[in-house]
């Protein structure tokens, strides 16, 4: 419980930096996750790639019963029986030629794993990016909320002189009730402005995957421009550099790259295949391995009856003789292991397979594989015109930001002295209550507008340092 109650209250107590909601987004986003499950793809095709030039082996067995008309696997004789056979064998084989198909393939899943590498890459800068500009966001409202606050605090000391004045009849009763509504609407200002504060927050925890929405809240620090220099180099530079060190461009190349080496793979199917094979087999049964035969040791042989010849002499018939079996005995089958070691044999050698005619499926595969290269040439084309036009529109709105950001200082210094004098006047009852508010508003809104400009020119910068080769943990704030 105490634990619990600890981890409740660091929670509470936690306040996330910018560097903070980068690095836990690029940690947690599920989409980069789900990302980097490519890679592990890459790395199985890679492995199957590897195990294309391995040989095979594989083993076989088997237990068969048979009744009826059989062939006798001990002698090959038809025989009415029932009988048991079993069967072993161990097979091996490996491609030799195939047209250097899997040495592409190879290539293509070296190619592969690059191109996963860049999506993962370009997508922690696409979340580094939507982060920075939702945690900017946040700033600015809360930036806007004390604004407002704080004038409003102003507006309430006015109504208390505004009180004086009119009890005192330097100022009439109008101005009071123009100093109330002056309130009203800023009470009304700042309860916007606190919501807009809470909705940016719950939509960066949201991008930062965590669902204790409540407790989550980031730190006020001060954030300066950094970085304005990069606004001195030439666009042309930021596009050159940006061709080298942006994932869009790069990933548009791997997969043109993946494309021309897939076509180069549908193409080996034109060329022949050559394999080499070894198997070894062996067998065993419960068969009878043969038939003994028992002869009468005392009276070996006998008469066949049997002629065979006639005596010149006598002219008396000569049969032949036999043996004299006594009993004929069935031998049963050889020991198991026995039986293997003499039933066994091998086969070896080399099969090749020329491609003749096949339904135009090869020629209709390569076709593809050359369209697939035409649209990945033109995908990265078109990612080259896109990189182009970012990083100039990039680098025009960074010039506008900064442009804007100056003049909105100019801005606040001005309003702020015509606050002043108004104020001043008010004091005086020289100027009406609608007077004193238009001018406070045009100052509050003056140091929103210097707000919101500061933030927007800080993100303008950032967008072009990526594109200048900055990586997205480098970026600073």
């Amino acid at each position: 419980m105490t634990a619990l109650l600890a981890l409740t209250t660091y929670s509470q107590e936690k306040k996330w930096t910018l560097q903070e909601c980068v690095q836990y987004a690029i940690d947690n986003n599920i989409n980069i996750q789900q990302t980097e499950l490519d890679l592990e793809t890459a790395a199985i095709d890679r492995s199957d790639a590897i195990g294309a030039f391995l040989p095979t082996l594989n083993g076989t067995a088997s237990n068969s019963w048979q009744t009826g008309l059989t062939q006798n696997v001990l002698t090959g004789v038809l025989e009415t029986q029932q009988t048991r056979n079993s069967s072993f064998g161990i097979s091996s084989g490996v491609r030799l030629i195939n047209g250097f198909r899997n040495h592409k393939v190879l290539d293509r899943a070296e190619l592969s794993k690059i191109a996963a590498d860049y999506n993962i890459a370009k997508l922690k800068d696409d979340v580094a990016l939507n982060v920075a500009v939702s945690y900017l966001q946040v700033l600015l409202a809360r930036e806007s909320a004390k604004v407002i606050v704080t004038q409003n605090a102003v507006t309430k000391e006015q109504i208390l002189r505004t009180q004086e004045l009119v009890d005192g009849g330097v100022l009439p009763r109008g101005d009071l009730l123009e100093i109330r509504a002056t309130d009203a609407s800023e009470r009304q200002r700042i309860v916007a402005a606190e919501n807009a504060v809470s909705i940016g927050l719950v939509n960066l925890a949201q991008l930062l995957n965590i669902k204790d929405f409540a407790n989550f809240d980031i730190a006020e620090g001060e954030y300066e421009v950094q970085g304005e220099g990069i606004l001195d180099t030439q666009a042309d530079v930021l596009i050159e550099t940006a061709k080298e060190t942006r994932y869009d461009l790069k990933i548009a190349e791997q997969n043109e790259a993946i494309a021309k080496k897939d076509l180069e793979i549908s193409k080996t199917g034109f060329y022949p295949t050559l394999d080499a094979f070894f198997n070894y087999n062996t067998r065993e049964s419960n068969r009878s391995s043969g038939f003994n035969t028992s002869i009468d040791p005392d009276n070996p042989f006998i008469d066949s009856g049997n002629p065979i010849g006639v005596v010149g002499n006598t002219g008396d018939i000569v049969t032949s003789l036999s043996p004299n079996i006594t009993g004929v005995d069935e031998i049963g089958p050889l020991p198991f292991i026995e039986q293997l070691y003499l039933n066994d044999g091998i086969s070896y050698g080399l099969s090749l397979r020329v491609p003749v005619f096949n339904g135009f499926s090869v020629k209709n595969q390569v076709k593809r594989s050359e369209v697939n290269v035409m649209r990945s040439e033109f995908q990265k084309e078109l990612a080259e015109q896109n990189l182009r036009t970012a990083v100039y529109q990039a680098y025009t709105d960074a010039k506008a930001a900064r442009e804007s950001y100056e003049a909105a200082k100019i801005a606040v210094e001005s309003q702020e002295l015509a606050y002043a004098y108004a104020k001043d006047r008010y004091d005086v009852g020289l100027t009406n209550a609608f007077d004193f508010s238009q001018s406070k508003l045009r100052y509050d809104n003056a140091q929103i507008e210097i707000a919101r400009s500061k933030y927007d020119y800080i993100f303008r910068i950032k967008v072009l340092e990526l594109y200048f080769g900055v990586p997205v943990t480098e970026l600073k704030f």
